[in-house]
């Protein structure tokens, strides 16, 4: 992790200011923080010092169940909050977030900023909407599982985890979350290929086709 200082620090906030999320002036204190690709933001089980808001990349959540499997629960894009449920909650357990691409984000220090965030009614108003829209869509993941076939699931799920058009995730981690038989995603992946949406180099795959695999993914956003 790289933690941007002087003039790039000073860019990266007037670039992509979120002095419209608060009421109170908050660049003083706002770190930049920069996580290659596969680097964990926050371990399973600890306590993030910053709220983070996501400005470039995406980023996994995952959560390790009793019996040790690791499941993928979730995605993180930018304009996302990272930590807003520890701001919220003084016990609470995070689940982890690994990046998927280089990301950066603006990290906000809990110590010198909690008390003035959660008595901010304009940034409450805003995570309000946030943690809104994430729960409908946790709900609509589910039934889309039923509502659509694997072919729709599958290029949302390759165009949220790419990076630089390279597909890599694991085989076993796609098939626990979407719900799917290996068989089965191996048959839409070869379609995929077949088609020309993808090419297949090695173990990873290269999107192709955009638009193709888009056209397929609007189809969850529009039910």
């Amino acid at each position: 992790m790289e933690i941007y200082k002087n003039e790039k620090r000073l860019r990266y906030i007037q670039e992509h200011s979120i002095a419209h999320l608060f009421s109170f002036r908050i660049e003083e204190f706002i770190e930049v923080h920069e996580y290659k690709r596969d680097e964990w933001i926050i371990k399973e089980g600890m306590r993030p010092n910053f709220l983070f808001y996501v400005i470039e990349g995406k980023a996994k959540i995952y959560v390790t169940h009793q019996n040790g499997k690791v499941s993928l629960i979730n995605f993180i894009n930018a304009y996302d909050y990272i930590g807003e449920m520890e701001l919220l909650n003084e016990v609470y357990y995070t689940k982890g977030i690994q990046t998927s691409t280089k990301t950066i984000c603006f990290a906000i220090p809990f110590h010198r900023y909690r008390k003035q965030l959660l008595e901010d009614a304009t940034f409450l108003r805003e995570l309000t909407k946030f943690l809104s829209i994430k729960a409908t869509q946790m709900a609509a993941k589910y039934s889309q599982s039923l509502a659509f076939p694997l072919e729709n699931r599958l290029a949302d799920f390759i165009l949220q985890t790419a990076d630089e058009d390279v597909y890599k995730e694991k085989h076993v981690t796609v098939c626990d979350f979407l719900g799917v038989s290996y068989r089965h995603l191996l048959h839409v992946l070869s379609q995929f290929c077949e088609k020309g949406y993808l090419q297949k180099e090695g173990r990873h795959y290269r999107i192709h086709q955009h638009k193709s695999l888009h056209d397929l993914a609007e189809l969850l956003k529009n039910k």
